[in-house]
């Protein structure tokens, strides 16, 4: 279904799930995808909109007409309400209309803006959005995280790379959705850690952020069965406060899931001390 789907694109789907879990929703419902958008290109957003903070604008003008409830718990499936998925029929059709191929955030965004009656649609309206005006942005805005040249299809380095960036920023929201629903963590204390939305990102990737930590791609290829396998080789990581530097060397095992690079596997092994 996401085949055509940037990598963004699909992580605005991973945070749109993510917000509907939150408050308590069985569906994905439209709202929710537009705070995926909202998450994912913050600063696009912005950019477009002409509003600074309207990550709590939006969020703020969602929450007076949504009931909030009990979290829903990360083993119930939350599928993509009806209005949902004509946003991503929409989006499909404003990515032909543009000449393009694949489907970015900016798509997604102007699909919400087609189904007139939904709520997001509704508060894009309330803050002076209109689809006429979100299309003459969008073809007018020049940014590598709006634009679908820079936000291609990402080959298996590609991931990587992102995925090194993120970790070593030590952006939390960006390191979840790299790793597939089930996936398994174990980490430099040899603790396990089972399921995505089970990790503790913060004690697990907090080290490799540091100011002096440094990242060398030992090996990064292509396995069998749609799979491919890096190893990275650590050094200057800081495990705890007043603790000696030390070496650490991280195996990933990337795999497919719903048509995008995943994280399936990643093992922490300390080398050495220093």
């Amino acid at each position: 279904m996401f085949e055509r789907y940037t990598e963004k694109a699909r992580r605005v789907i991973f945070f749109a799930r993510y917000e509907a879990r939150q408050y308590g929703s069985p569906t994905i419902e439209t709202e929710h995808l537009l705070l995926g958008v909202v998450r994912e290109v913050p600063d696009s957003v912005r950019r477009l909109l002409d509003e600074s903070e309207i990550e709590s604008r939006i969020r703020q003008e969602i929450e007076k007409h949504i009931t909030i409830r009990d979290r829903v718990f990360t083993t119930v499936e939350v599928p993509l309400s009806t209005d949902s998925k004509k946003i991503l029929n929409f989006a499909a059709e404003e990515a032909e209309r543009a000449g393009q191929r694949y489907i970015g955030p900016e798509y997604l965004l102007l699909g919400v803006l087609r189904v007139e009656n939904c709520l997001a649609a509704e508060t894009l309206r309330s803050l002076g959005v209109t689809l006429e005006s979100a299309r003459e942005k969008i073809a007018k805005i020049k940014i590598s995280d709006i634009t679908v040249k820079t936000d291609r299809v990402a080959t298996t380095r590609d991931v990587l790379d992102s995925f090194l960036s993120a970790l070593k920023q030590f952006r939390a929201a960006e390191i979840a959705p790299f790793f597939a629903e089930e996936a398994l963590l174990i980490d430099s204390r040899g603790h396990t850690w089972i399921g995505r939305d089970n990790i503790d990102f913060q004690s697990c990737f907090a080290p490799f952020a540091t100011k002096n930590a440094r990242a060398h791609v030992e090996r990064a290829e292509r396995g069998l069965s749609d799979t491919f396998v890096a190893i990275i080789f650590w050094e200057d990581v800081t495990i705890a406060a007043g603790a000696a530097r030390s070496m650490h060397r991280m195996t990933i095992v990337f795999g497919r899931e719903d048509g995008a690079w995943s994280i399936f596997v990643l093992q922490v092994t300390p080398v050495a001390t220093r």
